[in-house]
């Protein structure tokens, strides 16, 4: 039985594979060399679903914001019939004016590494090494790819194999506010990363509907039941899902006042629009920014929406209550 690669393992390592060529790899070299797919591949033997496992790891990585570039035939680049693809390294480099200390850079790396080096598998430490020897220094990649791929929450690695094999899923799901947790039957389509936080897009098995759940509020084990859905709707599924999160963002925003040269300023700014009167920022989840600001305390002022101030009030007066209660 061949060796069983995680899911966001492979992820890694096609990124790194993609960042370490200039002229691009064809998708027969990858399915060959790229660990995660050379597992599954045999000589001469029917690649179809190797494929499109290549194709849904290609849309999971543009939806993260990675470049990935698709090049033709070096004399003629019209032709894609032995396509070949890259990340350009001049996405992640930086201007030739800016240096760093060694502390800098220790730090750096630190803040960069999402997965530590006992995360990865043997074979994926091996192919580390022999893109070093080539004289390649991977790490300037890495610390401009991990921090988009954050994968804490439990129920990332179970839906994306869920995702590979079309398989419909149940899991209990927390909302604000719900006194309970409610058991979804899911369809998953695709893993999104937005706002930081990963979310599953797909069809509620039970509706027939789309839907978008945030990972961190499910609250118990992804468990396959076994049932299979059309593959077909995975194609084009992480740009539907994220299409759809950008419209909440565009139907969200925030309008606050902000004390500047505060924490919340720097942070704040960062995502935010320009006013006539302080800063509008667009948020997705209403509970989750509600708990952000409240963290703030004093540095910052919720003018609108009203449903989003009574929720900052609403915390900070829980807190209140709780240090009165503890005097």
């Amino acid at each position: 039985m061949a060796e069983k690669i995680p899911p966001e393992e492979r992820l890694t390592n096609l990124v790194v594979a993609l960042m370490a060529t200039e002229i691009g790899l064809t998708k027969q070299q990858i399915l060959e060399s790229v660990s995660g797919y050379r597992q599954r591949y045999e000589q001469g033997g029917v690649t179809t679903a190797l494929e499109k496992m290549f194709e849904r790891d290609k849309d999971d990585l543009r939806a993260l914001g990675i470049p990935i570039e698709t090049l033709g035939d070096l004399a003629d680049p019209n032709d894609l019939r032995e396509a070949r693809y890259r990340v350009p390294q001049a996405e992640y480099d930086l201007p030739g004016d800016i240096t760093f200390s060694p502390a800098e850079l220790a730090v750096l790396s630190l803040a960069g590494t999402v997965w530590r080096d006992g995360s990865f598998s043997r074979d994926a430490r091996s192919g580390l090494r022999k893109i070093r020897a080539l004289g390649i220094d991977v790490d300037e990649p890495i610390i401009g790819f991990a921090p988009r791929l954050d994968l804490t929450a439990p129920a990332f690695a179970p839906l994306q194999q869920a995702i590979e094999n079309a398989e419909v899923v149940t899991f209990s799901y927390l909302k604000p506010g719900d006194a309970a947790a409610r058991l979804r039957r899911m369809k998953p389509l695709a893993l999104i990363d937005a706002e930081n936080r990963w979310h599953v897009y797909g069809i509620d098995a039970d509706i027939e509907e789309e839907r978008t759940f945030l990972l961190s509020r499910i609250v118990s084990d992804v468990a396959p039941t076994g049932e299979r859905f059309d593959a077909d709707l995975r194609v084009g599924a992480g740009e539907r899902g994220l299409a759809g999160l950008l419209e909440v963002l565009e139907r969200n925003i925030a309008h606050l006042e902000v004390n500047p040269g505060t924490e919340a300023a720097l942070r704040l700014s960062r995502r935010s629009r320009p006013a006539a009167r302080g800063i509008d920022v667009p948020y997705l989840d209403e509970s989750i920014f509600a708990d952000e600001l409240a963290s703030y305390g004093p540095e910052v002022r919720v003018i609108a929406p009203e449903r989003l101030r009574d929720a900052v009030i609403a915390r900070l007066r829980a807190v209140l209550e709780l240090h009165e209660v503890a005097q």
